[in-house]
């Protein structure tokens, strides 16, 4: 096939270094521009250092829409919603946007959720894609095979632990690394602004989902990766679950139930998702873990584009786990 024409919005956070270094590999994509009005102008490999020798494209301050096949809008949250606004896209020009601002299903935006394990028969069909948040894909792929079986009846707790890039590259008070080394927080308890993606994808395999989510965030004080751990009440024995989860994603490119409890280092620097089941009396107890940079933001991403495009979604996600 031709090669996919690719435009990049907001090139100078994370999600945006992990997404040139995927598309800069992939056998079908060819970078058109990446735009940043505050690095205009210079190499990528400037800013994205691990890029040294892969490209001599500069950062745009210029927007070549026309020139393209598909937009990733990597963006500030809210910034994206803007940029659609004030801009003038063809028709024919798909979109993935990695903020939040599209993942709310309604009637005011044709953005499809682009979680793969859910809705990949209509990411196939979209024209604009809205790339799932790191947390909430974790934790829907740890719960969706019961909700789909309508066995998701009981309050979730859910404990979870982010890399420091969760954060995004700009400095803050709690991501420099004096502050992040040897250290741990809790944030945003009950609160956290993917909660609402979650519910939304409950509900939509689990007609009439109500029980509560009870989650709790975590700062961890490593790079890269989320470890989340969830128990509910369940019915089901160890047995049932473990069937139930490996017929959930038996055809899944990147989901895969552990027989083992896993470790972080089997996912970073992969697309891979790794779930394993416990039974602990009246307990089912979860584990999910991924990386929240490739499975959780940019991996996603190209496996969505993939997917757009009529690709096999692996398509240049061929990646081994950085396990030491």
């Amino acid at each position: 096939m031709d090669k996919i024409r690719i435009g990049i919005i907001g090139g100078a956070g994370y999600t945006a270094g992990e997404l040139l270094r995927l598309l800069l590999a992939h056998p079908h994509a060819e970078l058109v521009f990446v735009h940043s009005s505050s690095q205009a102008g210079k190499p990528l490999a400037e800013l994205h250092a691990g890029l040294f020798g892969e490209s001599d494209l500069l950062f745009s301050s210029s927007l070549p829409l026309d020139e393209v096949d598909l937009l990733f809008l990597c963006s500030a949250h809210g910034d994206s919603r803007k940029f659609i606004e004030e801009n003038r896209i063809a028709e024919r020009v798909k979109i993935i946007d990695l903020s939040t601002d599209y993942r709310q299903a309604s009637p005011e935006h044709d953005f499809v959720y682009g979680l793969p394990e859910l809705n990949a028969a209509a990411i196939r069909r979209a024209g604009h894609v809205a790339n799932p948040g790191c947390f909430a894909t974790a934790i829907q792929l740890a719960l969706l095979p019961l909700a789909a079986a309508g066995m998701l009846r009981n309050e979730v707790h859910i404990n979870a632990i982010t890399g420091s890039t969760g954060a995004g590259a700009k400095a803050s008070s709690t991501s420099h690394f004096s502050w992040r080394n040897n250290n741990i927080s809790v944030y945003k308890a009950f609160e956290h602004q993917h909660l609402a993606e979650i519910k939304q994808s409950l509900r939509q395999v689990q007609d009439g989902f109500a029980p509560e989510l009870h989650f709790i965030p975590v700062r961890g004080n490593f790079t890269r990766g989320i470890y989340a751990m969830l128990y509910s009440e369940s019915d089901l024995s160890i047995e049932e679950a473990h069937r139930l989860y490996t017929e959930y994603y038996a055809s899944s490119a990147f989901t895969h139930i552990s027989p083992c409890s896993p470790d972080l280092k089997q996912v970073v620097n992969t697309n891979k998702a790794l779930l394993h089941l416990e039974k602990h009396r009246k307990q089912l107890f979860i584990i999910s873990t991924i990386d929240n940079l490739l499975k959780g933001a940019s991996g996603q991403a190209v496996q969505n584009m993939n997917l757009m495009f009529g690709l096999d979604e692996k398509t240049g996600l061929g990646l081994k786990a950085s396990a030491f």
